[in-house]
């Protein structure tokens, strides 16, 4: 029988499938735990898929999908979940974290164990579902082709994107996140701006120059970085983020600004009041929206969620909201959204373009939905 055929007294029982990375995963062990937990909780025989560097997970998802599976369990890095997560989203199968690797963005937003792999496959084979915001995304490329991703975390241009162009992979197996440090140094060095134009939820055309920008679905990063401190994964928007530091100070305003109230004060109540009598930085630029359009005066590395993905010279972004169910741990009590001051009105950055030679009814002309899109692509085998 093959090892993806369920035996004939499985066939009432759902089915799960394991799509791993066998370079992050410990596979003896990791099926040792799927054989303790799939039978006590009433499921049937797990089917198991292999990614590799032509295929980091779209389509032995894809195919897992085709089996029969309703839950898949993915086991790697962040690029395997990002992955796994773009097939599985928009169906009615159910998406499971075996977090491995440096970065685990998705598990830690969304406090899952991240050390503990029996914790982890118990919790897929006994939680239950939440459904979380799936980031859709279209890039265009500087011949003018247009391919279309899934992210789950968050998609950036400028220097995210360029510290992670810069990282040595062989370093980053060996040292984890410390290998983005040289990579940090390097991009700081960095002098171009990202000159660009923009349109945020149709409230018109706008010109801004930013040193980075980043649209995240959760806010949280390693070393305990609150980078977005109101995102949430599952309230429907995106909350965007603009650098536009000028000089050695902008840089320290940003980093006392993310590091230490976001990074701390924001974590209690008595922190987020005081956070709330700090006056905001102008070298940080806060926005939330459901739709964004950006289009660049020359092509700049991107990344999604923690991998770099070439170059763009546009792309559009937009929420699908509740369109992925994530595995969590039964009866676990979420945490209610914390109250924050809310501005009166959103004041986008930059300024608008109202007509003249720069204004554009479309920033992303011809790349809607009704364009030919290569989805998936390659993207490195995490």
């Amino acid at each position: 029988m093959s090892e993806n055929q369920p035996a004939a007294s499985d066939s009432q029982k759902p089915v799960a499938a394991v799509v791993y990375n066998p370079i992050k995963v410990d596979v003896e062990a990791l099926r040792a735990s799927v054989e303790r937990h799939e039978g006590p909780n009433g499921w049937g025989e797990t089917l198991w898929f292999e990614t590799s560097i032509e295929d980091p997970g779209q389509r032995v998802t894809k195919e897992a999908l085709d089996a029969g599976a309703t839950m898949v369990l993915a086991a790697g890095g962040d690029g395997t979940v990002r992955s796994v997560a773009e097939a599985v989203h928009g169906s009615k199968a159910s998406l499971a974290l075996l977090p491995s690797g440096t970065g685990n963005l998705l598990a830690r937003n969304l406090d899952l164990t991240l050390n503990d792999l029996d914790h982890a496959v118990e919790t897929a084979f006994s939680g239950d579902d939440r459904p979380i915001d799936v980031g859709l995304i279209q890039v265009r490329r500087e011949d003018s082709s247009v391919e279309k991703f899934a992210f789950v975390v968050m998609a950036g241009l400028g220097i995210d994107a360029t510290m992670i162009a810069n990282t040595d992979d062989d370093l980053k197996k060996r040292v984890g996140w410390l290998a983005y440090v040289s990579a940090i140094a390097k991009a700081l060095r960095d002098k171009n701006e990202l000159r660009m134009r923009y349109n945020l939820d149709r409230q018109g055309n706008h010109s801004v120059r930013a040193h980075t920008i980043i649209i995240g679905n959760c806010g949280s990063l390693p070393a305990n970085i609150l980078l977005l401190p109101e995102a949430a994964v599952d309230d429907g928007l995106f909350d965007i983020v603009m650098l536009r530091p000028k000089g050695f100070v902008g840089w320290v305003q940003i980093i006392v600004k993310i590091v230490w109230e976001n990074g701390v004060l924001r974590r209690t109540a008595v922190g987020r009041r005081l956070a709330g009598l700090s006056k905001e930085v102008r070298a940080l630029n806060y926005v939330k929206g459901k739709e964004l359009v950006v289009k660049l005066d020359r092509a700049h590395d991107i990344e999604l969620d923690g991998d770099g993905f070439g170059t763009a010279i546009a792309f559009r972004t937009w929420v699908d909201a509740g369109a992925l169910r994530v595995r969590i741990p039964a009866e676990v009590t979420l945490e209610e959204p914390q109250p924050e001051d809310e501005p009166e009105e959103t004041r986008l950055p930059g300024e608008r373009i109202d007509d003249g030679a720069d204004a554009e009814s479309d920033l992303f002309a011809e790349s809607g939905d009704d364009a030919s899109v290569a989805s998936g692509g390659e993207s490195p085998s995490n």
